[in-house]
C-alpha cells in the first residue's frame, strides 16, 4: 500500500522538505521532534503544502464558538513568508520554532510581522483594528464579559497609547519591541 500511496502523492503537486539536518540547524527542534511534526503535517496536508483554505479549516477547529477565518487569514500570511499562497513544512516549522522556542525578541518580531498586514514596516490603526476585530470574532459570542460594540476600537486606542512612543500614528518594530519589553 505504501507504493500506491507514493504514486498517488506523485500525481498531486508534491513538496518534499529539505533535509532534516538542515532544518535541525535552522530551528530549535531536535531531529526526532521534526520527524513527529512532519508526520502530523503530512497527515493534515498529504501534498506537503498547505493552502489558505486548508489552513483556515484546521484553525477553525480550535475555535468552535467563533469565526476564526479572518484571524487565520492574517496568520496564514505571516506563515507564508514567500507570499506565494502556500505554506511548506519548512515555513511551518520555522515559525513554530520561533513561537515556541525563540527568544523574546524573535517572538516579538514575528508578532509585529503578523500585525503589519500590508508589510510596510509599520502598524497603523486600521491594521490593528482589523487584527483586534479578527481576534474578537475568533473568540466568539462566548467571550466574557459580554463585549460592548466599541470594545475593539477602545482596545486599539489603548494599544496605540502604549506603543506609539513618538505619537506619529504608526508603531514601528522598535516601538513595538520596546513597549512589549517594558
Amino acid at each position: 500500500s505504501d507504493k500506491i500511496e507514493d504514486e498517488l502523492e506523485m500525481t498531486t503537486v508534491c513538496h518534499r522538505p529539505e533535509g532534516l539536518e538542515q532544518l535541525e540547524a535552522q530551528t530549535n527542534f531536535t531531529k526526532r521532534e521534526l520527524q513527529v511534526l512532519y508526520r502530523g503535517f503530512k497527515n493534515e496536508c498529504p501534498s506537503g503544502v498547505v493552502n489558505e483554505e486548508t489552513f483556515k479549516h484546521i484553525y477553525a477547529q480550535f475555535f468552535p464558538h467563533g469565526d476564526a477565518s479572518m484571524y487565520a487569514h492574517y496568520l496564514f500570511n505571516a506563515f507564508d513568508t514567500a507570499q506565494n499562497g502556500s505554506v511548506k513544512f519548512e515555513d511551518f516549522v520555522m515559525a513554530l520554532s520561533i513561537l515556541l522556542r525563540g527568544t523574546v525578541h524573535e517572538k516579538l518580531r514575528w508578532t509585529f510581522n503578523l500585525y503589519d498586514i500590508n508589510k510596510d514596516g509599520y502598524i497603523n490603526k486600521e491594521e490593528m483594528m482589523d487584527i483586534v476585530k479578527a481576534i474578537y470574532d475568533m473568540m466568539g459570542k462566548y467571550t466574557y464579559p459580554v463585549l460592548k460594540e466599541d470594545a475593539p476600537r477602545q482596545h486599539v486606542e489603548v494599544f496605540f497609547q502604549k506603543m506609539d512612543k513618538n505619537k506619529d500614528g504608526v508603531v514601528t518594530l522598535d516601538e513595538f519591541i520596546e513597549s512589549c519589553q517594558e
